[in-house]
């Protein structure tokens, strides 16, 4: 009861900022991965906690690669959001156990064949726990990462040299940060901040970029009230191929502290799945 009340007066702190547009949904489609998700022209990339996949946009299989940690340095076993920049996936990959996290790194494969090309090196000194997701800003040569345990800090890394480039405060805090995404000059998070036990919905927040300052205000954008059932919501993407938002949404398992403990009623294993919305009203984005 308390964490709805909280929820409530979170929700309402951002409705006089809520963007204008709407999302409508078209579309699901069932995947293999659990994590993340992201786009080009032709492909969706989704990226399970050891795994990697591309499909067609009608959902067909291509491509798997069901070892994407056996050529880093670190031990990892979890990616976390994912995202796509000339012919290149980017992903968050980390050691992470009972909510805690390790070594942690920017890894990038090639969105091609799936297969490892490079990484970049975590900054233990900018405070960051954990990394549930990145997005590349490619305009201003930054990839972003976010934070699943203490969200209160996006950190920024050199596109072309991977070295640490600073961290930016936001507030209020969405709590359980899982997707990332640059888009219009904003930086979108969706927040696994519904209690799937009372069946609250999740969010998804907004943020201008601004690199000249240190904190960031968050806005709420949109509640996902519309889903078939209230799980976890993770990564998120844009296909500007369609105008279209992409959003990974998992149900049917119970987590606690990122880790599974079973299942819903009606469940006997989760279902991973891309929520198609059609954005109405584009130019607002």
């Amino acid at each position: 009861m308390i964490f709805s009340i909280q929820l409530l007066i979170f929700a309402a702190i951002f409705s006089c900022s809520i963007f204008a547009q709407e999302f409508e949904l078209v579309n699901t489609i069932e995947v293999a991965g659990r994590q993340g998700v992201t786009v080009d022209e032709n492909y969706y990339y989704v990226s399970g906690s050891k795994s990697l996949y591309k499909y067609t946009k009608d959902g067909k299989l291509l491509v798997s690669n069901n070892e994407p940690f056996k050529d880093l340095r670190l031990p990892a076993n979890h990616l976390g959001d994912i995202d796509y920049h000339n012919n290149e996936l980017y992903a968050g990959a980390e050691y992470f156990d009972n909510g805690a996290a390790k070594n942690i790194q920017i890894v990038i494969y090639d969105a091609e064949t799936l297969e490892f090309k490079r990484f970049f090196s975590w900054e233990p000194e900018s405070g960051q726990q954990e990394v549930c997701g990145v997005t590349v800003d490619a305009k201003n040569s930054i990839v972003w990462m976010a934070d699943w345990i203490d969200g209160s800090y996006l950190y920024c890394y050199d596109l072309i040299s991977g070295k640490y480039a600073g961290k930016h405060h936001i507030y209020p805090v969405p709590e359980k940060q899982q997707g990332i995404e640059v888009w219009n000059n904003k930086i979108l998070i969706t927040a696994d901040d519904g209690d799937a036990e009372y069946n609250e919905p999740d969010h998804m927040y907004f943020i201008p970029i601004d690199y000249n300052k240190t904190s960031l205000k968050t806005s709420l954008i949109k509640t996902f009230d519309d889903v078939k059932f209230n799980g976890e919501i993770e990564g998120l993407a844009f296909d500007k191929s369609n105008n279209t938002l992409i959003v990974h949404f998992n149900r049917g398992t119970r987590v606690v502290n990122g880790m599974p403990v079973g299942f819903y009623p009606g469940y006997t294993k989760e279902i991973h799945e891309l929520y198609i919305y059609k954005i109405v009203n584009k130019d607002q984005v």
